[in-house]
């Protein structure tokens, strides 16, 4: 007898504890040395790493929850973003369209990744050999994927922030927006092999056996 499915639209404890982990996993990773680009000085930082990586872990509902906390704490005034610096005057800055993409993009991530993972999960039952290399890479592949989904989503956000606030021109804006994006691809692929790792380590992560 099977035990029946668990009601995903039951918040647990054990989920506001993985909210409030990776909602300080991004602080952590925000505090890591910023690297000012162009002009307006909008800063390369580890952020994005734990978007993407919050997302694939916890999936859409508690990713979206968790960098909705960190991005609260922030404009709240608790020196959590890039740089050491929070409050509601971060608002008017040129990173602004990013900072606010990242609940979003983290959502968008998690919805994608976790169709994957429910894949895998039934291959796993079904009796398919997933811990064979092909099937390791595949699944980073696909994890890579929606990393990729919302790295758009929060460039498309920051473009707009920055034209929005800076008074870039859109070409302007994409040229300064350019500078972020071969990190952000290194950082996905990153984030992509360390949420394969988690989700096979501890499964109960993302309810998912893998």
């Amino acid at each position: 007898m099977t035990a029946p499915a668990r009601d995903t639209r039951t918040v647990t404890s054990f989920d506001l504890a993985n909210i409030a982990v990776f909602a300080a996993l991004t602080c952590v990773l925000a505090l890591a040395p910023a690297i000012p680009v162009g002009a307006l000085g909008v800063p390369i930082t580890l952020q994005t790493l734990g978007v993407y990586l919050t997302g694939m872990i916890l999936g859409s509902r508690r990713g979206f929850a968790a960098l909705a906390l960190y991005v609260i704490v922030g404009l709240l005034g608790v020196p959590v973003f890039a740089g050491f610096v929070g409050g509601p005057a971060v608002l008017g800055g040129p990173s602004v369209g990013y900072l606010l993409s990242f609940p979003f993009a983290a959502a968008l991530v998690g919805a994608l990744a976790h169709r994957s993972v429910r894949a895998e999960r039934v291959r796993r039952r079904a009796g398919s050999t997933s811990a064979a290399p092909e099937r390791r890479s595949g699944l980073v592949i696909t994890l890579f994927g929606a990393a990729l989904a919302g790295l758009v989503l929060s460039h498309v956000m920051g473009i707009a922030g920055m034209m929005l606030t800076a008074g870039l021109s859109l070409r302007a804006a994409l040229l300064t927006d350019l500078a972020f994006v071969p990190g952000d691809l290194v950082k996905a692929l990153v984030a992509a092999l360390i949420a394969v790792a988690v989700h096979r380590a501890f499964p109960r992560m993302a309810g998912a056996v893998l």
